[in-house]
């Protein structure tokens, strides 16, 4: 369902998403939707280097549960931007941004004239194959697909707020795990320079009227978080869910034989 995350979060709503990337499986889509509580998931094309096909797959996933979708993805290709656009995905997020200019340049990726220069081609799933117009069609694109910045190197953080101000710009995502390391203080995400960089980024959205996101770890990060005003908080991933899931098994089991 493409733009139920930028209706909840214009609703001030809090969403509640996962991860997926290396089990890229509609059988994964499945189960997290079948145990509720998740509005939809983002997809890890950046660390797992999946397909357009893969991508397809999982957008409609995503649809067939009533969830949102959008991929994380290196802010390399504007056919790429494209491509996860048409294979159905709900949106993109541009990670490793550097500065203001760099996430000025994803949004006119993705979005179509006046506001960018996103190449028009109603043959993907987000024209509904040809049954859409281009003047529709690009009219439905640029209000529904989200777009997000991801904050996580100090050049981004410097420029949070000026990033916050692009229009079209609809969510900052803060990545705790390489912001730790670009602040000198690498896997120490609960580190008083991590959440005074949080903080900059939670004034830098208020300043300008915009939402912003984060991964979770625990439930106290999570709640820390959302007290400072995040409204998309990442519960879990394909790859830590799986990893729990086992470490349980074999601890429960070992406690018995």
């Amino acid at each position: 369902m493409p733009g139920l995350f930028k209706q909840k979060l214009a609703s001030d709503e809090l969403v509640r998403v996962f991860a997926v990337g290396r089990f890229p499986s509609p059988v994964m889509i499945d189960m997290f939707a079948l145990a509720g509580g998740f509005d939809g998931f983002w997809i890890d094309q950046e660390h797992a280097g999946l397909t357009y096909e893969q991508i397809l797959v999982l957008a409609t996933a995503a649809r067939a549960n009533a969830m949102d979708s959008f991929v994380r993805m290196a802010p390399t290709d504007y056919a790429k931007v494209t491509q996860n656009l048409e294979a159905g995905s709900g949106g993109v997020m541009a990670a490793r941004i550097d500065s203001a200019e760099q996430a000025e340049q994803f949004v006119q990726w993705a979005k179509f004239a006046p506001r960018g220069s996103r190449g028009l081609n109603t043959s993907g799933r987000d024209a509904d194959y040809t049954f859409k117009s281009a003047a529709q069609f690009a009219e439905d694109a640029n209000r529904d697909h989200l777009v997000a910045i991801q904050i996580e190197t100090t050049g981004a953080l410097e420029d949070a707020d000026e990033i916050a101000a692009i229009d079209g710009v609809d969510l900052l995502f803060v990545g705790p795990a390489d912001l730790s390391q670009a602040l000198g203080v690498i896997g120490q995400i609960n580190h008083e320079k991590v959440w005074d960089g949080y903080q900059r980024v939670a004034d830098a959205c208020r300043n300008h009227g915009k939402h912003w996101g984060t991964v979770s770890p625990t439930p106290e990060f999570a709640s820390r978080a959302i007290e400072m005003g995040c409204r998309m908080i990442t519960l879990g991933s394909d790859v830590a869910c799986l990893r729990r899931g086992i470490e349980e098994t074999k601890n429960g089991h070992a406690r018995h034989f």
